[in-house]
């Protein structure tokens, strides 16, 4: 992904010169509704479900970064919620948040994988926290059940062969033939590496963000639907939802793909 080259992201200064300290938060996601693994059911990801979490969480940051610099005179500060160049997971492993999985997500032990991060830039100096260690050990389950092998080897996700950058990036017109044929339902991301993680299995916990709690419509809605959507349906079905990236024209291929493999299926 071209975004990835920014040089601002391999040196904070760049971003910001007046930075010294990166204070990295994480926010809690997960709500306990399940897929519907129907045959015309599909499938959103769990980070999309509920109130765009970018609004959700500036509105937290807002909050910290004023008492922040209310506490002391001269305190500067700079907040991000996928708005800059900044490496999420790198600093939230930093940070001691937790740590950089197989899959390329960041696993906390308190919530598993499912969490936002977000960052503070500050000119305050602060003292630093002790970097995560890893607790991946030999386990390999987000490997072997990535429908498209998209996780080449442990630590290395390509992006050419992830549902998730397909369905939400992708701007052709027509999805490559082995994600087409492997999407077994999403339309919108993919949580399978994330569903499988022994981590998530045994600590994730309800959200108490009342934001991130499913619209109904997100929640299995069916293929032939969002196949036929019109941009005024997806105007007002995505109003204040992280989905809203995902273009009319994209929800549609997305949905009429999977239609179409099940019709030429024998």
């Amino acid at each position: 992904m071209q975004w990835m080259d920014n040089p601002r992201r391999q040196d904070i200064n760049l971003c910001w010169e007046e930075v010294n300290s990166i204070i990295s938060v994480a926010l809690n996601y997960y709500t306990p509704a399940q897929h519907s693994q129907t045959k015309d059911s599909a499938k959103i990801s769990r980070y999309g479900w509920g109130r765009d979490y970018h609004r959700v969480i500036t509105k937290k940051l807002k909050i910290f970064a004023n008492w922040l610099t209310q506490e002391k005179e001269g305190v500067k500060v700079r907040y991000y919620v996928d708005t800059g160049p900044i490496q999420d997971k790198f600093w939230a492993e930093q940070a001691g948040i937790g740590w950089i999985a197989k899959n390329g997500n960041v696993i906390t032990r308190n919530y598993g994988s499912w969490v936002f991060l977000a960052e503070i830039l500050t000119n305050l100096d602060l003292p630093p926290d002790k970097p995560h260690l890893n607790h991946c050990g030999t386990c390999t389950r987000c490997l072997t059940a990535c429908p498209t092998q998209a996780i080449t080897e442990p630590f290395v996700v390509d992006a050419n062969l992830c549902i998730a950058y397909h369905t939400i990036e992708n701007r052709q017109p027509e999805l490559p033939e082995k994600i087409a044929q492997n999407l077994n339902g999403w339309v919108a991301g993919c949580d399978v590496c994330q569903d499988v993680c022994p981590w998530n299995q045994s600590f994730a916990k309800v959200t108490d963000v009342s934001d991130f709690f499913p619209y109904p419509a997100n929640l299995n809605p069916k293929l032939s639907e969002l196949a036929q959507m019109t941009d005024e349906e997806w105007d007002k079905r995505f109003t204040g939802s992280a989905l809203r990236r995902i273009k009319p024209q994209m929800w549609r291929r997305n949905a009429q793909s999977q239609i179409s493999q099940d019709e030429n299926s024998p």
